[in-house]
């Protein structure tokens, strides 16, 4: 059939009409009128395979990268929209969501932040910019991503989105280890350090023979242990040195991390006499940031390596603690033992925060919430969870973490109402 595109839906596919349905076509844009061969088709929607555009839109261009299209390499979805629009994609995304799902009738959503490169004139930071990635072995032990169907591997040269250094890495590896299932790279693109962490299903240690500055991991059913040097790497965001484990997360992005760290700061305007937890704290990136303008830091982290990695970074910083555990189980306790907060700080996992959560971080009575979220749509199903809770969102910020993917990240400053 032919259909008209009339927007994105939120894991970035184009939304037509046709039949009387929706129908979901991939690697289309808003604006297109396309052709489509019928895949899937339920009462109430379709999906469809892009066989034909009819009528570009002025905003496509041509992928740069020879694995990008349908049954290709899964790991981008956009390379087809100039990046610009990418942006403006992506915040009515956040605004669709918050919209439908959140019901806010007019979402305060600011212009998508994107990235650029300071040092080169200001050029866009939309390919090049990945600093780590996850490769999976093929039946030939070649290095490979999931295919867009998330069936079956394919094996790439080169990835356009992997930093220089990461690049480097990619280019030089030479693997001949058939007990390995995949290979992992870390680099701190500040600092020049460099992880390489491989997996195996079996406990033996690969033999390696390494003329690469990059230290070396193996993570087994039996646990992680190092190779080579330490499995860590130290990377500089917003003039601060943090050490990031090869299980630890953090942003893929370090220029979009240095942004995030402005963001956080700006939204949470610290007072000297703040409290400020920070839940799901990861390695400490925006609580530690904070450190100096607040009287004290609580730290809530799940992940051991994190909690390490975190401490490591804390040092000597004076009313630094951390608790280690699930949110959802150290909250209830500090509440228990009368803890207060005036800022509260949380970055949930792509499901999002939750009712009980949320609940307990407001028992904390913080004047003002900072959400850093990586899925539109579970921040807006939160929003029904906040307002019961007594708070509202003030104003979302989209930030644009991973360009060419249809994931968009948002700092949501969140006011009690």
């Amino acid at each position: 059939m032919d259909i008209l595109i009339e927007s994105l839906a939120h894991g970035g596919e184009g939304i037509g009409r046709g039949r009387g349905k929706a129908v979901f076509v991939p690697y289309t844009i808003p604006g297109e009128r396309v052709r489509v061969e019928i895949v899937e088709e339920k009462e109430r929607w379709a999906r469809g395979r892009l066989v034909e555009v009819l009528a570009a839109s002025p905003d496509r261009v041509e992928p740069p990268c020879p694995y990008f299209g349908p049954d290709r390499c899964g790991g981008c979805q956009w390379q087809h929209i100039r990046y610009e629009r990418q942006a403006e994609l992506k915040q009515a995304i956040v605004i669709d969501q918050l919209r439908r799902l959140g019901r806010l009738p007019d979402p305060p959503v600011a212009d998508t932040v994107v990235m650029a490169d300071p040092a080169d004139d200001g050029r866009l930071l939309d390919y090049g910019y990945r600093n780590q990635t996850q490769f999976m072995l093929d039946a030939d032990g070649r290095l490979s991503f999931r295919r867009t169907d998330a069936h079956g591997l394919i094996a790439v040269e080169r990835c356009l989105l992997l930093a220089d250094r990461l690049d480097e890495l990619h280019a030089a590896l030479d693997l001949a280890a058939p007990a390995l299932t995949g290979v992992s790279l870390r680099a701190g693109l500040n600092t020049d350090d460099a992880l390489i962490l491989f997996e195996a299903a079996g406990d033996d240690a690969p033999e390696l023979e390494l003329d690469l500055p990059a230290a070396c991991a193996l993570r087994t059913p039996a646990g992680l242990r190092p190779l080579i040097g330490e499995p860590f790497i130290m990377e500089e965001v917003g003039g601060r040195r943090y050490r990031i484990a090869a299980d630890s997360p953090f942003p893929a992005n370090t220029a979009a991390a240095a942004a995030l760290v402005e963001i956080v700061a700006a939204y949470a305007d610290p007072q000297p006499a703040d409290i400020l937890l920070d839940a799901f704290c990861g390695v400490g990136l925006f609580a530690l940031a904070l450190a100096g303008q607040v009287a004290e830091v609580i730290g809530v982290e799940a992940s051991a390596s994190a909690c390490e990695d975190f401490a490591s970074n804390a040092g000597d910083l004076p009313r630094v603690s951390l608790h280690e555990g699930p949110v959802a189980e150290v909250l209830p306790a500090l509440l228990a033992a009368g803890q207060r907060a005036d800022l509260v700080i949380l970055e949930p996992p792509r499901t999002g925060a939750g009712q009980a959560t949320l609940r307990d971080l407001a028992a904390l009575a913080p004047r003002r919430m900072i959400y850093i979220s990586h899925d539109p749509a579970s921040l807006a199903r939160d929003v029904e969870h906040l307002h019961a809770a007594g708070y509202r969102i003030a104003e979302v910020q989209p930030v644009d973490l991973l360009p060419q993917t249809q994931q968009v990240t948002c700092v949501a400053r969140i006011e009690r109402a």
